[in-house]
Formats: C-alpha cells, sequence, structure tokens
C-alpha cells in the first residue's frame, strides 16, 4: 500500500475535498467516541472503523442522495455520516435511545435512515446482500431511471454463500448495483490469505460475467472516482460492478475483542505509516486546498459537535418495555391471534 502521493483532484472543487477530509475526520472522532464510552460503561458494545476513513468518504461523495440506496455494513460509520446522517443520530444509536430511527432496539452501530435511502441490516455477515439485491431488483422492475444500489461488505464476508448467490443474480438480470467490497485484511480474527486462495477479491468479478476493479481505500479521491464510475454504469442500465478497495483495521474488531491475540502491534504500527487521515490532510495542505489552522479549526469544530451530540444523546430516554414487540409482525404479534 502506497503511503504518500501528490494529490489527483479527479475533477472535485475544493469545497468537495474539504468535505471528503471533514467526513473522515468526523468518522475518526465517532469511532473512538463509541470506544470511550464503552470504557467508561455508557455503552454496552461499539464497532472500530479506523482505517476506512478514505474508503467511506469517497464513496459516500459518488452517492446520489434522494435516488440511490445505500445497503451497508456494520463498519460503515463514515459512509452513513457521508450520505447524511449526523452525529446526533449517530450516537442515538450507539446509546440506544428510543429517538433512535430504529427505536432504541437495533444493536448498536447498526444504522438505518428511510429519509435517506439507508437500508437496515445484521449483524450476520451477507444477510444484507439479498436484501440489497432485492432492491436493485426493483428499482428494475418498477421501471424507475437512474437510480442505484451501493452495497458494501468486507472481506470476509465475501466467503458467504449468501454473497455468491447474490452477486450471481445481479449479474445474470443486470441489476443496477454496485458491490464495494472494503477489504481491510482481517476477517475478525482470520486473515485473507485463510480466507480464500485467491486474495484479490475483484478478479472473481470474471466468474460472473461483470466488470471488477481494485483499488487504493487509504485514497479518498480515487475511491470517490471508482465508486462515481461504477454507480454511473449501474445508474444507466449497465449492470453491476464488484469494486475492492483495500485499507487496514487499525482498531480491534469491536470492544468485545482483543486484537492483540491474533495479530502483533508491530503489524498494526507499520500500517498506521498509511494512515489516511493525516496523509489525505497532508496532501490538502500542499495543494493549497486547507492551511494548517483551518485543519486545526476544522478538528476543533468536529470534537464539539461530537461532544455535543454525545451530550444530547445521553440525555434522551431509554425505549419503553410496554412497546418491545412493536414493529416486529405485520398486525397483531402474539401466536394465539
Amino acid at each position: 500500500m502506497k503511503t504518500t502521493s501528490a494529490l489527483d483532484r479527479r475533477g472535485l472543487s475544493d469545497d468537495h475535498l474539504r468535505e471528503l477530509f471533514r467526513t473522515m475526520l468526523l468518522q475518526r472522532q465517532l469511532d473512538n467516541r463509541g470506544f470511550q464510552l464503552n470504557r467508561q460503561g455508557k455503552v454496552p458494545f461499539a464497532l472500530g472503523s479506523e482505517g476506512h476513513e478514505a474508503l467511506q468518504a469517497g464513496a459516500a461523495l459518488a452517492f446520489e442522495r434522494g435516488k440511490d440506496i445505500l445497503a451497508p455494513y456494520y463498519r460503515d460509520l463514515g459512509l452513513c455520516l457521508g450520505v447524511g446522517m449526523t452525529p446526533y443520530e449517530i450516537m442515538l444509536s450507539i446509546f440506544a435511545r428510543a429517538a433512535d430511527h430504529n427505536g432504541g432496539r437495533q444493536f448498536p452501530n447498526h444504522y438505518s435512515s428511510k429519509k435517506l435511502g439507508i437500508l437496515s441490516f445484521s449483524s450476520i455477515l451477507a444477510a444484507h446482500i439479498p436484501h440489497a439485491v432485492g432492491a436493485a431488483y426493483a428499482i428494475v422492475y418498477r421501471a424507475e431511471k437512474g437510480r442505484a444500489v451501493l452495497c458494501t461488505c468486507g472481506d470476509g464476508t465475501t466467503s458467504e454463500g449468501e454473497w455468491h448467490e447474490s452477486v450471481n443474480f445481479a449479474s445474470v438480470h443486470r441489476l443496477p448495483i454496485v458491490f464495494l467490497v472494503e477489504n481491510n485484511l482481517w476477517a475478525i480474527s482470520t486473515p485473507i490469505e485463510k480466507q480464500m486462495a485467491q486474495p484479490e477479491i475483484w478478479k472473481r468479478a470474471a466468474g460472473y460475467g461483470i466488470p471488477g476493479k481494485r483499488f487504493d481505500g487509504f485514497d479518498p479521491v480515487e475511491t470517490y472516482a471508482c465508486v462515481k464510475e461504477a454507480l454511473e454504469r449501474a445508474r444507466s442500465g449497465g449492470g453491476p460492478t464488484l469494486l475492492e478497495g483495500v485499507c487496514y483495521r487499525f482498531l480491534a474488531h469491536s470492544t468485545d475483542d482483543n486484537d492483540m491475540t491474533y495479530r502483533t502491534k508491530d503489524e498494526v504500527t507499520e500500517n498506521r505509516k498509511s494512515d489516511p487521515v493525516p496523509r489525505f490532510e497532508a496532501q490538502l495542505v500542499e495543494a493549497g486546498v486547507l492551511s494548517e489552522e483551518e485543519a486545526s479549526a476544522m478538528k476543533r469544530a468536529v470534537l464539539q459537535e461530537t461532544n455535543d451530540a454525545t451530550d444530547r444523546a445521553e440525555a434522551m430516554p431509554f425505549p419503553s418495555a410496554t412497546d418491545l414487540y412493536e414493529n416486529i409482525y405485520e398486525g397483531a404479534w402474539q401466536p394465539w391471534q
């Protein structure tokens, strides 16, 4: 993985580049806040997405709000922020408060928003992918134009049968969907070389008769360009694309995981040299898009926004025990009715 590179704008304005950087900063700040709250005993669980910032911010910028559908996976904090979720909404999910979009009943870090087109999803690997394909099929069935589904997952998910079945179905029917694999080289504790004999996931696209591409997931601009091209192809009737963005997971899988039991501190430290957040900041400063003072001010603003969202969400009430069985079954839930 390259560690430095000159800034290639790919047609993006200064405002777009600053938007990418702010999304990356916000993702990292909220990511760390979840781990802090867990260690303080205030939330039971949080997931880590450090290392995915560039990949998710770039993909989010290519997403067309109000038209496209996002089927994310549980590590997609930055992607959900990038398509319009607010830090307050993120914190409501982490704190499991009643005002959360899922009523405080969903697992932490499992976001959804009907308004933004974000599908709800499951912790079960690959379970959301047939749903994403179903949404893409509905777009075709309804003869809707200019829309596509962006479906993400981790590298471990591509070892699941549902992933293969979904990609195959989408390919046969030329559905408007982009399969974006966020390859951070670890499926919880399983390294990629123990998951698959062919570690370059994008090459599987040939077996389904669709385009495939691998790119540097530490580069938000390259990510944007690759995802944008694939989404435009899907929206115009060109069918699915399989994308593989290579990054690295700097934190443990979750607050319940000790990653030092399956990888070394030296490995993590070595990969930290490619950290996309300071790398992109340096590129923006060097290109004159952002001054060091502006970058510092942006970091302070992101911290303040995170603090405000944390305090507001924590003060909200938990869901009531009386609505435990709501939104589970259509109509009456009692088995005798």
